[in-house]
């Protein structure tokens, strides 16, 4: 077992000295501005922010109509404005690369389980965007209109998302496994006025028809004028359409200008770019908005300086359509990397997929959720003996904590030079806050560094700094990626009450954090899932790196619930194949959680569990957990189509249900 904050990796000199960051800080030397240490490039980066993101505007040479007289506004949080007087388009930024990199390499590659591998370059990349942003405009389709999809992981969709970045429209996006009301909770709230959808798709071998699904979409959001349907499950097997529908073959014979005439709509820094939603495990999906300015900003800060990620890397991140992490991946591309797009289960063709994906596409940066990365460690497979990944370079985690035993895995079994990061972002900010640093060392369970420009700190309850103690992730200055809004907020009073209720002029991210003194990171969990044991608050993550590394648990998740006005935490626990959850494994379980880390870490029950509730973005669903045992009603808890398996959360619901009941019978035993 490795310990937190074990030495795994530190940058050869080769490695350091040819890494994005190294030629931005050298350009910044260049410039009268030298930097000894990444530790005081950071503390520069937000002590005098604006002379940081106006470097980022010269050093990567940001196309803009008009001149911006200051870098941001004297508003606070969240009102701040940046570069106002500037108009760009990101969609311009990225297809630049058509010139910038050879035309004829690769921009995307793409498969599924029903497609075979493709790739797509950066010509026909800019050609597709172009034939179909022009016919979005002959549509009636301008800057502000609502353009949303219900596809999947395919290149038609990042096609898409580009076409109506490049005309000035907003995009939004939903998955099609989502289901009819996920889908309605969140292109309703936006209006759109054009949807891109599809016939269907395939995932772990089972086909599933979307037409049903789109007719009732187009019956419950009368906005809508224009229906885009992409084929994916069968093109030569097309379903029955009516006058309302476009196919996106007739998409591409449009007659588009070539690229030196297309004329891109640039906006200014208040212009929506994208609308993402939250997981909506409680309440209705929070829709946030996001601007085309801070996005240029941030997928050149995040993707070149941390990712570093240019001409020549190929990123393949496991992602959905209905994921911040698949528009950051589309995104990447504006550094001129080659990007893979996989729809289909990540171990279709069992748990080698993912390094199968790898080794076929050259594949040097790959990112997945730690939550993956477990199911292979328990596969046993060891990828780096089985495939080639000689171009592999880095492997980024997503999603949520990761343990040390991960980082070891990758180290030992995949590659024992690897750069392994792990991030911290959030759908709500869409940025990361700390990530990976090229020039610095990796430690097991613990991200590198906070990244460029982010003012992020570890408070406490009471407002103070901490350092290698457990507190609330903050930031305390904005960014040019900070939400312009959510939709339909026009006050902004739900905004404000979301991020900024618990520290006046602060964003409280829900993430409970430590950082450590070597200046890194470590996750602990949400903050409204975090346990409270005599006073002492416990994330989650620290329970399960020690339950969830023992062979007998196959996954786990802890909640605390009132119960007979007292709290309790409990433990679920799905045990491996073949194990008995009878009291001496509960034993077991006892003793590592109190040798590992403390009595505290303990719980008041553990029990056996067929499965373990997820969101279908990854996220174990410890809050609806938690309310479900607190006596909320399972149809106000959790939506259904936005759960990874509706079956495992059922059977929670029926155990809160028993478990109140057997509350009740005690007390009035008692009362008797």
């Amino acid at each position: 077992m490795i310990e937190e904050g074990a030495l795994l990796w530190s940058p050869s000199p080769g490695f350091a000295a040819n890494s994005n960051l190294t030629r931005y800080m050298q350009w910044l030397e260049a410039r009268g501005r030298p930097f000894q240490s990444y530790d005081a490039l950071w503390r520069w980066s937000v002590q005098h922010a604006d002379d940081f993101w106006a470097s980022l505007w010269g050093y990567f040479e940001i196309e803009s109509d008009g001149n911006w007289d200051r870098v941001r506004s004297a508003e606070p949080m969240p009102a701040t404005r940046w570069f106002e007087g500037a108009r760009v388009n990101l969609a311009e930024h990225i297809l630049r690369n058509e010139v910038r990199c050879d035309p004829g390499a690769t921009a995307i590659q793409h498969l599924s389980e029903v497609r075979p591998l493709e790739t797509l370059s950066w010509t026909e990349l800019g050609d597709q965007v172009r034939r179909t942003a022009t016919a979005l405009r002959a549509m009636g389709i301008g800057p502000g209109d609502r353009v949303a999809a219900c596809l999947p992981n395919i290149v038609e969709a990042a096609v898409a998302l580009l076409a109506s970045a490049a005309i000035g429209a907003v995009w939004t996006s939903v998955a099609p496994e989502f289901g009819v009301r996920a889908a309605i909770d969140r292109l309703g709230q936006v209006a759109p006025k054009l949807i891109f959808v599809t016939d269907g798709y395939r995932y772990m071998g089972s086909d599933h028809d979307c037409m049903a699904a789109t007719e009732a979409l187009l019956g419950a959001i009368g906005t809508i004028e224009h229906v885009v349907l992409v084929p994916n499950l069968d093109p030569c097997a097309m379903p029955a359409v009516d006058s309302r529908f476009v196919l996106w073959d007739d998409i591409q014979r449009t007659v588009a200008p070539a690229r030196g005439a297309f004329r891109y709509a640039r906006v200014d820094s208040g212009h929506p770019l994208w609308v993402l939603f939250t997981s909506g495990t409680t309440g209705m999906p929070k829709p946030i908005v996001h601007g085309q300015l801070g996005l240029t900003l941030e997928l050149f800060r995040a993707q070149s300086l941390s990712t570093n990620i240019g001409p020549g890397s190929t990123l393949f991140n496991y992602a959905s359509t209905a994921w911040v992490v698949w528009n950051m991946l589309v995104g990447s591309l504006i550094t001129g990397s080659a990007i893979v797009l996989y729809d289909g289960h990540p171990l279709a063709q069992g748990p080698g997929t993912m390094w199968d994906i790898a080794e076929q596409t050259g594949t040097t940066d790959i990112g997945f959720s730690p939550n993956l990365v477990c199911r292979m460690m328990q596969a046993g497979i060891v990828p780096g003996e089985t495939h080639d990944l000689s171009a592999l370079q880095h492997a980024i985690l997503v999603g949520s904590p990761a343990s040390p035993d991960i980082y070891g895995w990758l180290n030992d079994a995949v590659k024992p030079d690897l750069w392994i990061t792990s991030q911290a972002g959030s759908t709500e900010m869409c940025v990361g806050f700390a990530g990976g640093v090229p020039i610095l060392p990796v430690r097991a369970g613990e991200i590198q560094a906070r990244l460029l420009g982010m003012a992020l700190d570890c408070w406490s309850s009471d407002g103070e700094s901490l350092i290698d103690e457990a507190g609330e992730l903050v930031m305390t200055a904005p960014c040019p990626m900070m939400p312009l809004a959510l939709w339909g907020d026009a006050e902004g009073e739900r905004y404000r009450e979301s991020y900024f209720a618990d520290f006046s002029g602060i964003w409280r991210q829900g993430d409970r954090c430590r950082i450590t003194a070597n200046g890194g990171l470590v996750i602990l969990g949400r903050s409204d899932a975090t346990l409270n044991r005599g006073g002492v608050r416990i994330g989650t993550a620290e329970l399960y790196r020690t339950v969830c590394d023992m062979a007998e648990v196959e996954d786990a998740i802890a909640v605390e619930a009132m119960a007979d006005g007292a709290s309790q935490m409990i433990l679920f626990v799905r045990p491996a194949e073949g194990c008995c959850a009878d009291a001496a494994f509960r034993a077991r379980i006892n003793d590592r959680l109190r040798i590992e880390n403390s009595p505290r870490h303990v719980p008041d029950q553990i029990v056996a569990v067929p499965a373990i509730p997820y969101t279908a973005t990854g996220k174990r669903m410890e809050v609806p957990v938690r309310r479900l045992l607190e006596g909320a009603d399972p149809a106000q808890v959790g939506d259904r189509n936005a759960m990874a398996d509706p079956a495992a959360f059922d059977w929670f619901a029926t155990f809160a249900r028993d478990f109140r009941n057997a509350g009740l019978r005690a007390r009035r035993a008692m009362v008797a």
